[in-house]
Order: C-alpha cells, then structure tokens, then sequence
C-alpha cells in the first residue's frame, strides 16, 4: 500500500516536471504568438517528444498535459493584441508629448 502512494508521488513530480518543461518550451518556441493550426500541429510534435522523455506518464497524464498545454497557448484574453495595443498605445503618448514641447 505505502509503494502505491511512492508511485503516485513520484508521477505527480514527474508530472510537475513535464508541465514545466513544456511551458518552457512554448515560451522559447514562440508558440503564443503562432496560429491556432500551427498550435496544434506544434504541439503534437511536441507531446510526442514529452512522452517519450517522460514514460513514466500514464496516457491520461499526457493528455491532460496536452489540454493544459493549449490552454496555455490560448488564454482567456489574448496577450499578443494586449501588448501591442498597450505598446502603441504608448507611443502615441511619447510621440504627442515630443511634439507638445
């Protein structure tokens, strides 16, 4: 009983590790900024890569990795349009500013 509760710990770790290691990967990737298509096709090839560098994960964790994954990619609100609004938003204001003095 105490080797199946062992187990479980040693794959949420490794879980937690997969999880981390793929939002590193999507940040190094610029995946955010890609399109849905191109999302899913990375992704793919991608947890192809995490199931073989962690086997210890069951099919159900991979697949929960996957849907945390994109959930990751595709936020509530969008933070590329965020950014970019904020930056011109903010040049404007410079830009305005410079020629006011």
């Amino acid at each position: 009983m105490g080797d199946g509760l062992s187990r479980d710990k040693n794959e949420s770790r490794e879980f937690d590790r997969a999880r981390d290691e793929l939002f590193s990967h999507i940040h190094r990737c610029g995946v955010l900024k890609a399109t849905a298509e191109q999302q899913e096709e990375w992704l793919d090839d991608t947890m192809d890569y995490m199931a073989e560098r962690y086997p210890e994960l069951g099919r159900e964790a991979l697949g929960e990795l996957r849907t945390i994954g994109m959930r990751f990619c595709r936020p509530v609100i969008a933070r590329a349009q965020e950014t970019d609004a904020e930056a011109e938003g903010a040049g404007e204001t410079v830009g305005a500013e410079a020629a006011a003095a």
